[in-house]
């Protein structure tokens, strides 16, 4: 359990992504956090929807058809880049931590509330951790640590040795920030396919479950003219092999690593009983 003390420390910077033309988006989710005292910051989403792929320096067309099987679209990278920005802001920041929100964010309950009872806890738990995605729509291959009760409800923080899809809401620590901004060389992957790729090999990214922030029932602006552009001239005859491949691949390592945690949790419960036994 974590302590008032323990709270008071915790210093959380809210971003919320927003194209400029989304005004009604920005509009509605403010309402929400407003109804709630929190307080945030806008970034400027990045507006790829008319990029010429051919003369963006930092994607890696050769690497996406490999890893997705198909090239990416410029709402992909539009959204890859305006969560890099968004890493970027809180890292110029005081801030320990980071909540980045899209503009479609549906908030079930407090989520500063629910992190100042989590945080102390995971970073006992975790020190090194990096990222949590607490909008995601499904947690498979999971180890629960503990659990909170906020605004009536109920949520399990877990480990997420498959780091769940979608980017609607996501938590950094400066750590997990900093290694994204510095390790960025290329676009690969949409975005939250690269937070699989990279947490589900290098571990270190949780989640909640059931997720405390859904998304509304708004279309996503970023990607509205790509749509069926990724099917219509991007994907190759071997995606479907590269798709299979790369899930195949991604969920054999969080088998691995599911089954690691499960052996240090009895471990360690092993190590406390002994330390408990008045006969040792």
């Amino acid at each position: 359990m974590t302590s008032v003390r323990d709270r008071e420390k915790l210093s959380i910077a809210v971003y919320v992504i927003n194209l400029e033309d989304s005004k009604e988006r920005l509009d509605l989710i403010r309402s929400q956090l407003d109804s709630l005292g929190i307080a945030f910051a806008r970034v400027p989403a990045f507006d790829g929807r008319k990029l010429d792929l051919s003369k963006v320096e930092d994607y890696d067309a050769d690497r996406s058809m490999r890893y997705m099987g198909r090239e990416l679209v410029g709402g992909e990278i539009g959204c890859y880049r305006s969560h890099l920005s968004a890493a970027e802001h809180f890292l110029a920041s005081d801030a320990c931590y980071a909540l980045v929100l899209e503009d479609d964010a549906h908030l079930l309950c407090n989520p500063l509330e629910l992190l100042a009872k989590a945080l102390p806890d995971l970073e006992m738990i975790d020190p090194d951790w990096l990222l949590m995605n607490i909008g995601n729509r499904k947690l498979k291959y999971s180890s629960s640590l503990s659990r909170y009760n906020v605004d009536a409800r109920n949520y399990v923080l877990a480990a997420a040795h498959y780091f769940p899809m979608g980017t609607r809401a996501i938590v950094w620590s400066r750590k997990g920030a900093r290694n994204f901004v510095a390790k960025h060389r290329t676009i690969f992957a949409p975005i939250d396919n690269y937070f699989r790729f990279w947490l589900t090999r290098q571990g270190h990214g949780y989640s909640f479950w059931p997720a405390p922030i859904t998304a509304t029932d708004a279309k996503s602006q970023i990607m509205a003219s790509d749509e069926g552009e990724r099917d219509k001239y991007g994907r190759k005859w071997y995606h479907s092999f590269a798709k299979k491949k790369r899930l195949l691949e991604e969920k054999i390592i969080a088998l691995r690593h599911k089954y690691l945690s499960k052996l240090k949790l009895k471990s360690d419960n092993t190590k406390r009983a002994w330390s408990a036994d008045p006969n040792e």
